[in-house]
C-alpha cells in the first residue's frame, strides 16, 4: 500500500493530506504540485493554468492548534495510510499532540518527521547548518523546484511570520529572510503603544474589503487609525517581498518567479506591484516527493 499521510504543522494550523504516490512519476508529481494550490483567485501568471494531472489526493482537510477531536473525525473516515511524513514547526507539545491523534486514529502507524538535510530532491540546502532551517521552509523549496525545474525562485510565505527563500534554478537555496508576519506587526503595535489598537489578519482584511480598498483603487494614505495600522503593516510586508525578489534577480542574474503563500497571501499579494504565482500547497508537495522516496513498494 502506497498511500502517505502528509502533515503540515504550522505554528497557525495544521494541514493535513492523504496521497497515492507510487505510481507517479517526477513528471506527474510536477503537475500534481503544481494543481494543489488551493487559491480560489486568477493566478497573475498565465502559464501553469489547465495542468490538473498527476497522483490523487485522496482526502486533505486543516484544523487549528486545539481541534485534534473534530479532525480524529475526519481522518477516521479516510483511507489508511500506509504511514505519516511529518513536517512540524510548532514545538515539542504540538509534536506529541500530532502523535496522539495518529496513534488514536491509526494505531501502529509509523511516523517518519522530517529533517532539513543537507541536499534532498535536486535542492541543495545553503544555510551554514543545515539542520536549523525550518522543515516547512525546506519541504516548500523541495515542492517548488519541482513545481517549476529550470527557474529561479523566491518563495515567500505570509504566515505568523513572513519567510522569503532565495531558490536558484539548479536547486541551490542561497538564503532567505524571515520578518515578522501581518498580524504580529499590528498585534506587537497594539500590546506596545498606548493609543493603538491590536487588529489580526481576519479583522483587518473585513475592514479592507468593507472599504473595497484591497486592491490599487484608492488613495495610499489612510484617515482613521485602524485603517492606518492595518495599511501601514501590510505595505511593509509587500515591500519586503519586493525586496527580496528584486535582491534575488540581482542575486542570480536573471528572471525570478515569486511564488506567495500563507494565509496572508491573498491580502498582500493585492498590494504586490511585482508579478506572481500563488501557491498554497507547496510544503505538502515536498512531504509527497519525500513520502514517495520513503515508499519501499514503488
Amino acid at each position: 500500500m502506497s498511500r502517505a499521510l502528509l502533515i503540515d504543522a504550522g505554528n497557525s494550523r495544521i494541514k493535513w493530506a492523504i496521497v497515492d504516490t507510487r505510481n507517479a512519476s517526477a513528471l506527474e508529481m510536477s503537475a500534481w504540485i503544481r494543481s494543489t494550490s488551493d487559491n480560489a483567485e486568477p493566478e497573475r501568471t498565465e502559464s501553469d493554468k489547465g495542468r490538473r494531472n498527476g497522483p490523487a489526493t485522496l482526502a486533505a482537510g486543516a484544523y487549528e492548534h486545539g481541534n485534534e477531536a473534530a479532525e480524529h473525525a475526519l481522518l477516521s473516515a479516510a483511507p489508511i495510510p500506509a504511514r505519516a511524513v511529518i513536517s512540524n514547526v510548532a514545538g515539542a507539545d504540538v509534536a506529541a499532540r500530532i502523535g496522539a491523534l495518529v496513534e488514536r486514529t491509526w494505531p501502529g502507524l509509523v511516523c517518519e518527521w522530517v529533517r532539513s538535510l543537507e541536499q534532498q530532491h535536486g535542492v541543495t540546502n545553503g544555510y551554514r547548518t543545515p539542520s536549523e532551517l525550518g522543515t516547512d521552509r525546506w519541504c516548500g523549496m523541495i515542492g517548488a523546484h519541482a513545481a517549476y525545474p529550470g527557474e529561479h525562485l523566491l518563495i515567500a510565505t505570509l504566515g505568523t511570520a513572513t519567510t522569503v527563500e532565495a531558490l536558484r534554478d539548479d536547486g541551490f537555496f542561497a538564503g532567505g529572510l524571515i520578518a515578522p508576519g501581518w498580524t504580529l506587526m499590528m498585534e506587537s503595535l497594539g500590546q506596545r503603544t498606548a493609543q493603538l489598537p491590536s487588529l489580526d489578519t481576519a479583522q483587518a482584511t473585513r475592514e479592507l474589503r468593507a472599504m473595497g480598498a484591497t486592491e490599487h483603487n484608492r488613495d495610499a494614505f489612510a484617515c482613521d487609525t485602524r485603517t492606518s495600522l492595518s495599511e501601514g503593516s501590510r505595505a511593509a510586508q509587500a515591500a519586503f517581498v519586493e525586496y527580496a525578489w528584486r535582491e534575488a534577480q540581482a542575486l542570480f542574474g536573471g528572471s525570478v518567479r515569486c511564488i506567495l503563500g500563507g494565509g496572508a497571501a491573498k491580502a498582500i499579494g493585492d498590494a504586490l506591484r511585482i508579478p506572481f504565482t500563488r501557491h498554497d500547497g507547496l510544503v505538502l508537495a515536498g512531504l509527497a516527493l519525500i513520502a514517495r522516496e520513503l515508499d519501499p513498494t514503488r
